[in-house]
């Protein structure tokens, strides 16, 4: 992953632990006052929430745990691989399109990152400039045609 990427793993999950967790435990205690807690839906609701918020924090301290920050200025140019910026087009109808190929957390189509377990993905791993590539995506099959790498 990139280390922008891994930052913003990091920030969330600071967020997630000094701020959201006090106000969980808040409102279940702010619950707990207000009586009987086998009829209470607003605690219920607050441990519920708890429950949530540890398991995204787990699951992120495992991301981050797992994490291998990629150093771009050591990356290559001549074929494609993650944190490639691949410019596209496609050979059938000639529209152009740009990815960044990004980690799954990292993963963000409206920046134009697609995560490297997508088809289109896995199917332009290894290319070079030039290359055509033939990628099978659920509407059927796609070829696109590589016209720039870079990062």
């Amino acid at each position: 992953m990139s280390e922008e990427g891994y930052k913003k793993l990091v920030a969330e999950l600071k967020e997630l632990e000094t701020v959201q967790r006090p106000k969980i435990s808040a409102a279940i205690a702010e619950a707990r006052d207000k009586g009987d807690l086998s009829e209470n839906a607003e605690y219920d609701a607050a441990k519920e929430a708890q429950g949530l918020l540890e398991m995204k924090i787990n699951q992120l301290k495992a991301i981050i745990g797992d994490a291998k920050i990629i150093d771009t200025s050591k990356l290559k140019t001549d074929s494609v691989q993650i944190l490639s910026r691949v410019e596209l087009k496609n050979v059938k109808n000639g529209m152009k399109m740009a990815y960044t190929i990004v980690s799954e957390s990292e993963a963000n189509l409206k920046e134009g990152k697609i995560s490297v377990n997508t088809p289109i993905a896995q199917g332009l791993l290894g290319k070079k400039v030039g290359d055509i590539a033939e990628i099978t995506i659920p509407q059927g099959k796609i070829s696109l045609e590589i016209l720039n790498i870079s990062f």
